[in-house]
């Protein structure tokens, strides 16, 4: 019953947050900085990994973990793709969110199942980019759990979400389409919502994407592998609508989730404290896009991640060996090594 007046409000509330949003872009001229979010403390926060490209039934649990355990009969699904789920509590009320879907929605729903995680508590959903390690699930997951899934549910996405994407197979020359989101088929499904986020927005209670993300590290360029179709052009994506997720923990700082990091890590922990005006961030977690990364850059990235002195850093997805072992390396008190039904209790 709590989950469903929260549904409700947010629902509501989205519809105010739209209009305080264009009336924000309409006045944005008018100041030298942006204004700082006014973002709510929230008492706990919990960050299931639905899939992920690794599982280990034996890793131990960490100090903020607790990862699922395999019995006989069953098989935690891992795969190269990226989802989670969110859920909050303030006052007592607690909200749920999907963030990204990975590549088979028939084995992340599988996931779901076994992890206890129910798709009717999600007040939202949220994809951060049209990469297809992100959205593939989508569509079968929405089918599997329509009878639970409210029409008029928001499904959140960044700029160029639906838009064709092709990749350059490593090592070689060749050009790989990897295909597109369709909206219309989304649309079709007639439970979700599309809303489109370019500045930062509030799409859980208290939970906010992003907006596009500055990029202001010298290192963190668009990788030339990555290509997005603009009109009758291929050119190289520098993907400015990719989100990343923000929660605000009480008495501990920002928790930042990622899901590829195509404009980079720094810059995606830094655009966060921008947005925020809050210095500390608690918790950094997801894909960190080091995969295939030269190693100055991957150095780069983990010195500057070590200087801003995060307190849990969990690299996640397309993060690749060579930065999460150097992040384990240099930073072996905040390192969590992650693994599919991981889920991380954040608690004020």
């Amino acid at each position: 019953m709590v989950g469903e007046i929260n549904r409700r409000d947010f629902l509501v509330a989205t519809v105010a947050a739209g209009t305080a949003l264009i009336a924000g872009d309409a006045m944005a001229g008018e100041h030298d900085a942006p204004v700082p979010l006014k973002i709510p403390e929230m008492d706990r926060i919990v960050v299931t990994i639905i899939t992920d490209n690794y599982y280990d039934a034996l890793r131990p649990d960490a100090a903020a973990t607790k990862r699922y355990r395999i019995v006989p009969g069953t098989s935690m699904h891992a795969e190269h793709g990226l989802s989670y789920f969110l859920e909050t509590l303030s006052n007592g009320k607690t909200s749920g969110f999907v963030f990204d879907y990975g590549l088979d929605g028939r084995a992340v729903k599988a996931n779901m199942d076994l992890l206890g995680l129910d798709v009717g508590k999600a007040v939202a959903f949220g994809l951060s980019h049209g990469h297809f390690d992100h959205w593939s699930g989508l569509l079968d997951i929405v089918r599997l759990n329509q009878e639970k899934i409210p029409k008029g549910t928001p499904l959140f996405v960044g700029g160029e979400a639906f838009d064709r994407r092709f990749a350059i197979v490593p090592g070689t020359k060749k050009m790989l389409d990897i295909g597109r989101l369709n909206r219309a088929e989304v649309e079709a499904l007639g439970l979700l919502q599309v809303t489109e986020v370019k500045s930062p927005t509030e799409v859980m209670p208290s939970g906010f994407f992003t907006g596009n993300i500055d990029r202001v590290t010298e290192y963190e360029k668009a990788n030339k592998a990555f290509l997005v179709q603009r009109g009758d052009a291929v050119v190289i994506d520098a993907f400015p609508g990719e989100q990343a997720m923000v929660v605000h923990l009480k008495n501990r700082g920002l928790v930042v989730l990622s899901s590829c990091a195509h404009s980079g890590i720094v810059n995606t922990f830094m655009h966060a404290q921008k947005i925020t005006g809050l210095e500390k961030v608690y918790a950094v977690v997801g894909g960190f896009h080091l995969i295939n990364a030269k190693p100055e850059v991957i150095e780069r990235t983990v010195a500057d991640i070590k200087a801003l002195k995060p307190e849990v850093v969990v690299p996640a997805h397309c993060t690749g060996f060579e930065a999460t072992t150097l992040f384990a390396r240099e930073m072996p008190r905040q390192f969590i090594l992650n693994t599919a039904g991981t889920r991380y209790t954040f608690s004020a």
